[in-house]
Formats: structure tokens, sequence, C-alpha cells
């Protein structure tokens, strides 16, 4: 819908995801800006303007400076080549007065959201308000589709069907998660690390239905491995999950799924970048020691499997990849789906670490889709509703 809207004479109100990170009021990272680029300049070229409302942070209803979006104009007034004015309250009089006479091909920064309680606690009043600012409704932030908030879910409900709609960052989010989940091409490979059990029950439950394979890494490799009687010495652990470890073990098995779990680890004497460190097999790990990185075995084995993938979802690092003494494991995989990406594979990578990764090692351009959503697209995967895309469906 969104391409095909014509917003010339619109005012759009479009909530955008500009939670970047900042250092000294600098941006560190500017990906989340260059994300929504697409759409604010499908506005502006239509003819219309763009009221832009977004969150920085976690000010809890309190206005600090440190969580300003006012640190963004500069960066995003450089990448779109034109001037963004700035509101420096979001329901301010100045802010309506800006919004009420802006011409099209004009562009508005409306100051953090979430200097209002307000926004996070999904007020009506609050995003009535936010609605007098435009003519249509775009939501293009799926970083927070899965939070109902003023402007992500209560705002839609002051537009019509046909003048709320998702922008194209948003659509494309979902289109490729729907690839994943509901058009996949066989045989499907989910790639699932990081540290807990506990934060991918959901997911990995979820997938049992669709996946063919799925590989396990990271901490959480180290629940599953002590389920199964494995000695882990001190790595990472989640004792209370350890039955349903072994839950997932027997669904799976009973789905004709099957689970890669490590079969050798990099071992370190203290989680430190300098620590020593042994190859030992991932069910023999050493007293005082803990599991930071898969080994050469489980590499060599995991690549196996990449390789005859033709849709692969990746969501978590197979160690710590920070410390360069344990990145060979996430680095390796993530050189393995980038390779069978542009030979024969589709896949989606997403959620921060693992984002961070294929970046790391400058491969997201080789890979098919980088998720923009991290906690928003591992409750999409868990089949979840979204109060953010509902919003727009309903």
């Amino acid at each position: 819908m969104f391409l095909n809207y014509n917003f010339s004479g619109k005012r759009a109100l479009v909530r955008v995801d500009f939670n970047v990170p900042l250092k000294d009021g600098k941006i560190t990272d500017n990906s989340r800006i260059t994300a929504a680029l697409p759409t604010i300049k499908k506005i502006l070229k239509d003819g219309g303007s763009v009221i832009l409302m977004s969150h920085l942070g976690r000010p809890k209803g309190e206005e600090k400076p440190e969580y300003s979006l006012k640190q963004i104009v500069p960066e995003l007034s450089n990448l779109l080549e034109a001037e963004v004015l700035f509101a420096g309250n979001c329901i301010g009089e100045k802010a309506f007065d800006l919004s009420a006479s802006l011409e099209p091909g004009k562009v508005i920064l409306l100051e953090n959201l979430r200097y209002f309680k307000e926004e996070t606690n999904g007020d009506r009043a609050f995003a009535e308000k936010l609605a007098k600012h435009g003519d249509v409704y775009v939501n293009d932030a799926f970083g927070t589709a899965h939070r109902a908030h003023a402007s992500t879910a209560v705002v839609a409900q002051y537009f019509e069907p046909e003048n709320k709609m998702f922008g194209s960052l948003l659509e494309a989010e979902i289109s490729n998660l729907e690839k994943v989940l509901n058009k996949p091409e066989k045989p499907v490979l989910a790639v699932i690390g990081g540290a807990k059990v506990s934060s991918k029950i959901e997911v990995i439950n979820n997938l049992l239905d669709t996946a063919n394979e799925i590989i396990v890494g990271g901490g959480m490799a180290f629940t599953f491995i002590k389920s199964q009687g494995g000695n882990i010495g001190t790595s990472l652990v989640e004792d209370e999950m350890l039955d349903i470890a072994v839950d997932i073990l027997q669904k799976a098995k009973s789905k004709g799924v099957k689970i890669w779990l490590p079969t050798d680890v990099i071992a370190a004497d203290k989680f430190d970048a300098d620590a020593n460190t042994q190859l030992v097999n991932s069910d023999e790990i050493p007293n005082g020691w803990m599991g930071l990185d898969i080994g050469e075995q489980t590499i060599k084995s995991y690549k196996e499997v990449i390789n005859r993938a033709k849709t692969i979802l990746w969501n978590g690092p197979m160690g710590v990849f920070e410390m360069t003494a344990f990145e060979k494991g996430t680095k390796e995989i993530a050189k393995c789906i980038a390779n069978v990406s542009v030979s024969q594979s589709y896949s989606l990578v997403g959620g921060g670490d693992s984002v961070a990764a294929v970046n790391k090692f400058n491969l997201g351009d080789k890979v098919s889709y980088v998720s923009t959503g991290g906690g928003a697209m591992l409750e999409y995967l868990e089949g979840k509703r979204l109060p953010g895309i509902a919003a727009i469906k309903s």
C-alpha cells in the first residue's frame, strides 16, 4: 500500500526508530536512520511533508538532555541533504504550529516521545494529540512494533484505514520474516545462539514446525549439553531450564527436526580476552573452565549443515565474538552463511548480536536480509501478535 499511496499535499506522521547509539553526543552507528530514508524520501518526492517521531533511550518520563533527539538533526539533515526542523516538545504548542503550517517537501523531527510516561503507558489522550500532527500515519519502526505504546499501537486508531500504513522498512521486515516462517524453500535451517535458552524457548518451539534442522551455539548450548549429562565446568548454564531443554530435544525428535549441539569448544580458565584456553569436548569441560566458543570439529559440521540449507534464519552468536580469542566460531559461521546466500540460499539475520557480528566481519551486504528488530523479530518468530502491526491491519 505504501508504495502506491500518493502523499501529495499530505502531512505524514511517521513513527521511526531513531534509537541510535551515541557517544559524547555523536552518533556511532547511523544504520537505523539510513533504514528510514526510503520511506521519508518517497513521501517528499510525492509532494508530501514529514513529521517524524521516535524515542531515544529510556528517559522514563523525564526531560534529560542526553536523550534529546536534537542530537539526531545534523546527521539526518546531512543524509537527506535538506533542512530538518526540530520541535522541542512532541505535543507542545510550537510543535503543533510547525506541523500545521508545514509546507510540502519539509521535514520536522519531534522531541523524544519517552519524555512523556504516557508514551510507554499507551495513553489514548497522548496518542490523540500526536495524531493531530498528520493527515496520514505511517509506522516504519519495526524495532518497537512489539510494544503497545501510544505512538506505535494507539495512534493508528485516530486515522481512517486508508490513511494508516506500514512504511517501506516495516513492509520489508514483515515480508522477509514471512518468507522464513510461511513460504520457505526447503530445507530450512535455524541457527540459534546467544546466552540463554530462556530467551529463545518460544522461538525454538515455534520453529520446530518450520525448520528441518536447528544449530545451537553460544552459552545456551551448555544448558542443553548439561541436560544430557555432560560436564560443562563453569560454563554459563540455566539449571532451571534443564527439563525444558530435554523437552525441546524430545519434541524435535518426534517432529523429525535435527538439533545440532557443539561437540567441541574453546574453553577458558576465566572470562577474559587474555585467558588461558584449550580445545575440549563440549561434554568434558574440566572443572574451573568455561566454554566461550565452538571448536574446530563443530565449525566443520555446522558448515556442512549450512551448505545444504536453502532457507536460513540466524539469531545469536556462537561464542563471545566480541573478544578476538573467541570470535572464530561466529566469524566462520557468518562467512559460511554469507557464501551460501550469494550462491544458493535465502538468509535472514536478526537480533542485536547477530547483526553486530555480520557488521564486524563486513558481511552485512552478503546475507539476504538483515532485520532491524531484536525483540520484535523474536516475538514475530514466536508467533505472537505484535501491537504495532495489528494496529495497522485492524
